[in-house]
């Protein structure tokens, strides 16, 4: 992809240490994006990013930050306008499962932080930094969902599933309006893809659910972040509202 695309666009990458979100953040930077890699706790992984960037001769800088705490997330934003100007490009990709626990068992907290890690990071980040994008009146906003979203989820992850497929009514009611002012918003889900969250989150062997998809393998981290960079081009302007499945055919 030709860093012409992207020249001197702005993008936040929430929970960008690792995985996915990893991914996303170095093709932003080897594109031409000044790109902010986000990160709660994982601060030494997050450096390993930050170097893979600078050693292609990307630029990036590290924030960290709690986005299910609302005045961090404001200060995030701030010190990424202070820095750079501007907010172009927002990727909603923190999220996780906090614990497989059957309903009738779910203590509130459970509930509480899944809901709180998913939905409302991504609700405080995109409050934060929509009023930036509409002094510019252009913006992408692509929220990181799950295939769980659609099915379920599995075994005991009613709870995640519930909480990622609230992202899709945010996406699309967010990309009603948001439309007139040149700010698209879409989300992605993606399915079975080889990540320190899916190692961790699965029960059994990854490959054991190769079966259920129809390429017959596990996705990659790169090829989910490939096609949030197409969602955060300019030329992806008349995109908006949709949701995206890269699971390989696994529904």
């Amino acid at each position: 992809m030709s860093v012409t695309k992207f020249k001197d666009r702005v993008a936040i990458v929430t929970g960008a240490s690792t995985g996915i979100g990893a991914s996303t953040a170095i093709q932003m930077a080897q594109n031409g994006v000044k790109t902010v890699i986000n990160y709660r706790r994982s601060e030494d992984k997050a450096r390993e990013v930050l170097k893979k960037i600078e050693s292609s001769g990307g630029v990036a800088v590290l924030m960290q930050a709690d986005v299910q705490d609302n005045a961090q997330v404001k200060s995030m934003v701030q010190k990424t306008i202070d820095l750079y100007g501007k907010i172009d490009i927002l990727i909603n990709n923190a999220g996780g499962m906090i614990k497989r626990v059957p309903i009738a068992e779910m203590d509130d907290s459970i509930w509480d932080e899944t809901m709180d890690l998913n939905l409302r990071s991504m609700f405080y980040c995109c409050r934060a930094t929509i009023p930036h994008m509409l002094k510019n009146n252009y913006g992408r906003i692509v929220n990181i969902s799950s295939l769980a979203a659609d099915n379920g989820g599995g075994r005991l992850a009613t709870v995640y599933a519930t909480a990622k497929a609230g992202m899709y009514g945010f996406t699309k009611g967010l990309a009603k309006e948001l439309g007139p002012n040149g700010i698209t918003v879409n989300a992605v889900s993606p399915g079975l893809i080889v990540t320190p969250f899916h190692t961790k989150a699965e029960t059994g062997n990854l490959e054991s659910f190769v079966p259920m998809i129809h390429v017959k393998r596990l996705g990659t981290a790169d090829e989910v972040a490939s096609l949030i960079l197409y969602l955060s081009l300019d030329d992806a302007g008349f995109v908006t509202g949709s949701i995206y499945r890269i699971t390989g055919g696994q529904r």
